[in-house]
């Protein structure tokens, strides 16, 4: 029980840690729409949304794995404790 309740813990862990890096990417191409520059096509500014989008979106998916877990988690400490007693 201990051992599952310490892989749940990693998993919820790097689930957070994962959705930091996708929203950080995700910023870090919707800073490239924002900024004004000539050089950039139609089609450039297309992909940087869309890129933009789906590490957001892929983030939010990280962030929502990382609070299930951490219910889980609560779940099975909550459990762990009633038995205890």
């Amino acid at each position: 029980m201990k051992q599952e309740m310490k892989n749940l813990y990693e998993k919820m862990v790097d689930f957070k840690r994962f959705g930091i890096v996708l929203l950080a990417c995700g910023v870090f191409f919707f800073l490239g729409i924002i900024i004004p520059l000539d050089a950039k096509s139609e089609m450039d500014l297309n992909i940087m949304l869309l890129s933009s989008m789906s590490f957001l979106a892929v983030s939010i998916l990280m962030f929502i794995q990382s609070t299930q877990c951490q219910l889980k988690l609560t779940e099975m400490e909550d459990f762990d404790d009633y038995f205890m007693k």
